[in-house]
């Protein structure tokens, strides 16, 4: 019995096209949510969160701060802050934070976010 070659790869074709067609589909639903988040959702989104890290100082520093001093202030790639308060004052502290010293880069917070931050890690003794 002859087979013929053709069928495999008609089906392979036929498959193949199915499948484009399917993720076309779901691409223009995720692109449709996309537009809705960024239009509507992502503006409200962006501006709680603003507000939940300008207040809460630990936010401040997991968003900008913790990569190079650690999750619990001991340090890593940045210096140890568990006792900057005794070392540094208030005023010390948020200089650093919008300045930069050394190895750490300025601007990681606003004046705000660095105001909130010094406070809190000056309490750090």
């Amino acid at each position: 019995m002859k087979r013929n070659p053709v069928i495999p790869f008609a089906l392979i074709a036929i498959i193949g096209i199915l499948t484009i067609i399917v993720i076309s589909f779901v691409g223009i639903g995720q692109r449709d949510d996309i537009q809705q988040a960024e239009e509507g959702g992502g503006e409200q989104a962006e501006e709680s969160q603003e507000g939940e890290t300008t207040d809460d100082p630990e936010a401040i520093y997991e968003a900008n701060c913790a990569n190079c001093h650690g999750g619990d202030l001991s340090g890593g790639m940045g210096p140890d802050l568990t006792q900057v308060g005794s070392k540094l004052s208030k005023d010390e502290i948020q200089n650093i934070i919008i300045n930069g010293k050394g190895q750490m880069p300025p601007g990681l917070a606003t004046e705000s976010e660095a105001q909130v931050l010094a406070e809190w890690l000056a309490e750090k003794k």
